[in-house]
């Protein structure tokens, strides 16, 4: 796995004052949404057609008809953007996962879900195979039936969706050279400011 974290700017500069309508009404609801307007929203997003960014909303649309549990979900976001070392997916997968209330334990702990006490042989099982996936583009048959073992078959298909659909958000952030925007930390700060 990659370990040596991009830096810099944005290989396109940020467009600031987008040009029509629909696309200003998107800035400022992902302004009111978390606080500003996303980086790959100002470089990525802005210079395609609507229709670009529909399809990167449907992503998520689609994951409300998974049957995985959302923890779930997110685990394997997290860690195919851990794998990809997509900066921008890892903040705002944990912002996610604070804002929803997740114990961060697990989320803490993905590096070394192999020998965690916070990973059940279950996730274990999830895990090598999201890593074998993500890392190497194949997976071997008993990583696969490690998997299956704990899985139905609809579960195994939602798993490699959320694999396949984490790899086109973490491929438009690293190709462009965007990084995190810090979400996490506004998203930690919001929640230790609750009653």
């Amino acid at each position: 796995m990659q370990t040596d974290m991009p830096v810099g700017e944005p290989y396109l500069a940020p467009v600031e004052r987008p040009q029509g309508t629909i696309m200003k009404l998107v800035y400022a609801m992902t302004r009111r949404q978390f606080g500003k307007v996303l980086t790959p929203l100002k470089v990525h997003s802005v210079r395609l057609p609507i229709a670009f960014g529909q399809f990167y909303g449907s992503i998520s649309k689609l994951d409300t008809k998974l049957t995985l549990p959302s923890e779930t979900v997110m685990l394997i976001r997290e860690q195919v953007a851990r794998i990809n070392v997509c900066t921008f997916c890892m903040d705002i997968g944990r912002y996610f996962t604070v804002k929803s209330s997740m114990d961060q334990t697990k989320f803490d702990a993905l590096p070394d879900y192999a020998t965690s006490p916070a990973f059940s042989a279950k996730e274990r099982a999830l895990l090598d195979y999201v890593t074998a996936l993500a890392r190497d583009k194949k997976v071997n048959r008993a990583t696969f039936d490690a998997l299956a073992a704990h899985y139905s078959e609809r579960g195994v298909c939602e798993i490699v969706w959320v694999v396949a659909s984490e790899h086109v958000y973490n491929m438009t952030n690293i190709g462009l050279n965007i990084h995190s925007d810090m979400l996490c930390d506004t998203a930690r700060a919001s929640t230790a400011r609750r009653p």
